[in-house]
């Protein structure tokens, strides 16, 4: 009986989980910190109910986004007053400040109810790992990332390189550095 009654009380209690969103995408990852926010990975979930947890997500300055979604994507601001319209850049919100493209990705995914800013107080987010204490110690459980992180060239061995299976040797004539550059005799008659 009492065994039952310890598992509800961790049911019913809010957990603090934390993420690391260093080289994530922060649309995919607001799609997996939202599930924690609303509270769908608990069995008593409904959606009109506030039971979500604490996420704590760090490294929101180490963001990455596929293709040209620094230069391209655009954020959308109206003030509601006449030409108080504004858009502005992923890279230029980024610089500003680097936890903003993580909290307007998170914030568009929760549903559009009462419950959505009482949800986004819930999401605290770091540009780093530097964390407060007294949020760190209420941590208890880590949220996966959404995409795998491959290593850097740097943290390979010299071996590792040399081994790796070559698609095709490069010819001799081929040119990579242009200060090398062999004269041709041909072409240097016109000009």
């Amino acid at each position: 009986m009492a065994h039952n009654r310890v598992l509800q009380w961790a049911t019913f209690a809010r957990s603090w989980w934390i993420y690391d969103a260093c080289h994530q995408c922060p649309f995919e990852s607001a799609k997996r910190l939202c599930i924690f926010l609303q509270g769908q990975h608990k069995p008593i979930y409904h959606p009109l109910s506030d039971i979500g947890d604490h996420v704590v997500v760090i490294n929101t300055k180490d963001i990455s986004m596929k293709n040209e979604y620094w230069r391209k994507w655009r954020f959308h601001h109206h003030t509601g007053y006449p030409s108080g319209y504004s858009q502005t850049s992923a890279w230029r919100l980024h610089e500003l400040d680097d936890t903003k493209i993580l909290h307007k990705a998170v914030y568009s995914r929760l549903p559009g109810n009462l419950l959505r800013r009482r949800m986004m107080r819930r999401l605290h987010l770091f540009p780093d790992t530097k964390v407060p204490d007294d949020i760190l110690q209420n941590v208890t459980d880590q949220i996966r990332q959404v995409q795998l992180i491959p290593n850097p060239i740097h943290k390979y061995s010299k071996e590792d390189i040399d081994n790796f299976p070559k698609l095709f040797d490069w010819p001799e004539e081929y040119v990579i550095d242009y200060s090398k550059k062999k004269k041709d005799e041909d072409t240097e008659k016109y000009f």
